[in-house]
């Protein structure tokens, strides 16, 4: 995936609203970006580190710029901006460049489905293949050398889980793909310090065969797209 214009640098003033950020701009010029993501957004932007803007070129959005990405001391990119990682995830799917999920030739978005009124990311069909339902999560925390997600308690999450783990029992393939937007992480574990009953679900989810794949963003100021398989620790 490009971006449709170059990516402009800015220094993060402050994020607040959680949908909003004050950046200064290389020219010296305050502005409000939009934020869009709606995680605790941990270690992914601190005051005075160098951030990644997107420019809509429309005037009639009240924001014109978008936080894209954030840049720490180690060098790293980590991608904040949530939608950036199903975008990716269905370029690969398109492409074949997921292994597991090759076989399929029609893809649905945001496809309602389950007992507590979810949206699938990514329905996944095929005449001769059962439906195989994909729920992407974007992972941005790096802590102690390795990434986590959640990045906060998550009960939207949960349900998540839940209902793939539903989807599995009636006999379709239920699938988890953590898509890893930040360049530093290498390995993915769940993070029980920070959501206890997510990482117990996982472990149930593994238990009744919901699948889990990890891949890594390769990312840049040009184009971002999910490039590698990474390891999922499921028991730090």
């Amino acid at each position: 995936m490009q971006f449709e214009s170059q990516l402009q640098a800015a220094t993060l003033v402050r994020r607040y609203k959680r949908f909003l950020a004050d950046v200064i701009l290389t020219d010296g010029t305050q502005i409000t970006v939009h934020v869009a993501n709606t995680g605790a957004m941990t270690h992914c932007g601190a005051p005075g580190d160098t951030i990644w803007l997107s420019d809509s070129n429309n005037s009639k959005r009240k924001y014109r710029y978008s936080w894209e990405y954030s840049q720490n001391a180690a060098g790293d990119l980590i991608c904040v901006n949530t939608q950036r990682a199903n975008q990716i995830v269905k370029e690969a799917l398109l492409t074949k460049q997921i292994a597991p999920l090759s076989d399929y030739d029609k893809i649905a978005s945001e496809v309602k489905y389950g007992s507590e009124n979810s949206r699938i990311d990514f329905l996944l069909s095929h005449p001769e293949q059962v439906d195989c339902y994909v729920e992407v999560k974007s992972v941005t925390l790096l802590e102690g050398g390795q990434g986590w997600f959640p990045d906060t308690q998550t009960v939207r999450g949960q349900k998540h889980l839940r209902e793939l783990m539903e989807i599995k029992k009636a006999g379709a393939r239920a699938v988890l793909l953590f898509a890893v937007m930040h360049s530093g992480i290498k390995q993915v574990s769940a993070a029980k310090h920070l959501d206890p009953i997510y990482t117990e679900l996982i472990d149930q989810a593994t238990a009744c065969g919901v699948e889990i794949y990890t891949y890594g963003a390769q990312l840049d100021i040009e184009q971002m797209s999910l490039a590698h398989k990474l390891c999922w620790l499921n028991k730090p």
